[in-house]
C-alpha cells in the first residue's frame, strides 16, 4: 500500500509541474531561464626539450592528461568545442572532440569578442581549450570580473566552469590533477 500512495503522489506532483503552459510565458522568462555552460581548461603539458619550439605539442604527461580531460567530460553533452590553432591545444582537444564526434573550432584570443562568443552559444555546453595567460581573461571578460589571475606556467589542471542563467554568471575553477598512482 504504501508503495501504491508513493507512485500516486510521484504521478500527482508530475502531473502539476508538467501542466505548466510555456506558450503563454513572455519570451524574456524562457531566455532568463535557458542556461548556457561554458568549461574552460588550459593545454595540458607541452613537450619543453626545445625552448625554442613557439608551437610544441604535448608531452607524454600531458596526453596522458588529454585523455584524462576526454574521461572527466564523458558525461558532458557538449555542443561545441573550441581551441586556439596551436598543436598543444588542438591536441588537448582531440580526446574529448573524438569522444563527442565534435569537430573542434579554432579560435583567436586576442580578437574574440567574449560576449559575442556567450551570445553565439547562447543555451549550450562548450569547451574551451586556451593558454596560461588567455583563459582567465576569457573566463574574466565572460563573468565581467577580475577574479582569476593569470595561470601558472606549470599549472595544466585548472577547470573552470562559467554557467550563465539569463543575464546571472557564475564561475568556479577546480583543480583536477591526475593521480600519480
Amino acid at each position: 500500500m504504501k508503495f501504491i500512495k508513493s507512485i500516486f503522489l510521484v504521478l500527482l506532483f508530475t502531473g502539476l509541474f508538467s501542466c505548466k503552459d510555456t506558450k503563454d510565458a513572455p519570451k524574456e522568462d524562457i531566455a532568463d531561464n535557458t542556461v548556457s555552460t561554458f568549461y574552460f581548461i588550459r593545454h595540458a603539458e607541452k613537450d619543453r626539450s626545445n625552448p625554442e619550439n613557439s608551437n610544441p605539442e604535448l608531452s607524454q604527461e600531458g596526453l596522458g592528461r588529454s585523455i584524462f580531460w576526454a574521461k572527466a567530460f564523458e558525461p558532458v553533452d557538449f555542443d561545441a568545442i573550441y581551441s586556439t590553432d596551436y598543436e598543444r591545444t588542438q591536441m588537448t582537444a582531440a580526446p574529448t572532440a573524438i569522444q563527442k564526434n565534435i569537430t573542434v573550432t579554432s579560435y583567436d584570443p586576442t580578437t574574440i569578442d567574449p560576449q559575442q562568443f556567450v551570445t553565439d552559444n547562447f543555451g549550450k555546453k562548450v569547451l574551451v581549450v586556451g593558454h596560461s595567460n588567455t583563459i582567465n581573461k576569457f573566463v574574466n571578460a565572460i563573468i565581467g570580473e577580475e577574479k582569476y589571475p593569470q595561470i601558472d606556467d606549470y599549472d595544466n589542471s585548472g577547470l573552470y566552469t562559467v554557467t550563465i542563467i539569463g543575464n546571472q554568471a557564475t564561475a568556479n575553477k577546480l583543480n583536477l590533477d591526475i593521480s600519480r598512482d
